[in-house]
């Protein structure tokens, strides 16, 4: 299945009735008044998120979404049924923009969120609602009124307690692979990651955060440049980010020039992102000597803030990983009780 995270549709809830035009005919009962009822109300359009769904691929093939019309008043003052409301299923996690208005009327971020989009018509009134002592058979009625439409944008944002972010080949998909049960695409060449990809992470018998792995940016991503720019809306509901960086056959002025780099991307993308908890995340230190591990992890503590988190860690041999695991979970334990 494809991943799909951004849709346009088109939603609109249904009309109510119109009121009904009768007066009363029976035998034996010969001033028979009026007797015509009320309209049905319109059905409503409703967004229902679902963690069964993970991405908006079905957006792709139909693009329109209409709820039940209501149905016209009818004699003997019976109101018309109400048109059915339309449940629309979208994967938790989505974030729902009026188009014409360009801004946002949900976050549907939690399990089973029933938010209403579009509300149906009010039924039209039947002439025997406008009946009195001074006008005993009228013959007024009303039309029932539209139901809201509009057209949507629907943007799906991963929720993880997590998110990598590097250039390509970086190596982020083997850390995702390496730290939870995931098992993301992974190749020794650019671009492997064409999708994000979502693992969850046992960090101790009752302890679990989930790491979303994002397609690598490059350079000018947050001006469009290549894919990464698409996918850093997942990084939004994170709480911790991963600056992930390949050091091998790299000095320490080309790593902090990296990181410095994708700080720039960040926040030329958004502000909010760049002042989000990122942590250094420096990979495959099992192609360097010990010797120069030690050199390198010595050079970049002297050069760097000393508030700054870094971890050496290595995916393929699993070396920090483990002690990654658990310093994450503790650092977002430490989050949730704030």
């Amino acid at each position: 299945m494809n991943f799909i995270d951004e849709a346009i549709i088109f939603v609109s809830a249904g009309d109510g009735g119109n009121g009904c035009m009768s007066f009363r005919r029976e035998k034996n009962i010969p001033k028979g008044g009026p007797d015509g009822g009320n309209g049905g109300p319109g059905g409503n359009l409703i967004f229902s998120s679902s963690r069964n769904l993970n991405t908006l691929s079905a957006f792709r093939y139909q693009r329109s979404f209409q709820a039940q019309h209501g149905k016209k008043g009818r004699s003997r003052d019976k109101t018309g049924a109400g048109g059915q409301d339309l449940v629309v299923e979208v994967p938790t996690g989505t974030v729902v923009f009026d188009v014409g208005l360009n801004e946002q009327i949900a976050d549907l971020n939690l399990e089973g969120q029933n938010i209403l989009i579009a509300e149906g018509g009010t039924g039209g009134l039947g002439n025997s609602v406008y009946k009195s002592s001074t006008n005993r058979a009228p013959t007024r009625t009303s039309y029932g009124t539209r139901g809201e439409s509009r057209e949507v944008r629907l943007e799906l944002r991963l929720l993880a307690d997590v998110g990598l972010l590097g250039f390509p080949n970086a190596g982020k998909s083997s850390i995702v692979s390496a730290i939870s049960s995931a098992t993301p695409k992974i190749a020794d060449y650019p671009f492997t990651t064409l999708k994000p990809s979502l693992g969850v992470v046992d960090y101790s018998l009752d302890g679990n955060f989930v790491i979303a792995d994002i397609p690598g940016l490059i350079s000018g991503a947050s001006q469009g440049v290549g894919l990464g720019i698409q996918f850093l809306k997942h990084l939004s509901r994170t709480k911790l980010i991963f600056q992930v960086i390949d050091i091998f056959d790299k000095n320490c002025d080309k790593i902090i020039q990296e990181m410095e780099d994708l700080v720039f991307e960040l926040r030329n993308y958004q502000e909010d992102l760049a002042k989000r908890e990122r942590w250094l995340i420096l990979n495959k230190i099992d192609l360097l000597s010990k010797e120069k591990q030690i050199l390198l992890k010595d050079e970049i503590t002297s050069k760097l803030d000393p508030s700054t988190k870094i971890r050496f860690i290595s995916a393929v041999t699993n070396q920090g990983i483990k002690s990654l695991a658990k310093d994450v979970g503790s650092y977002l334990e430490l989050q949730n009780e704030k």
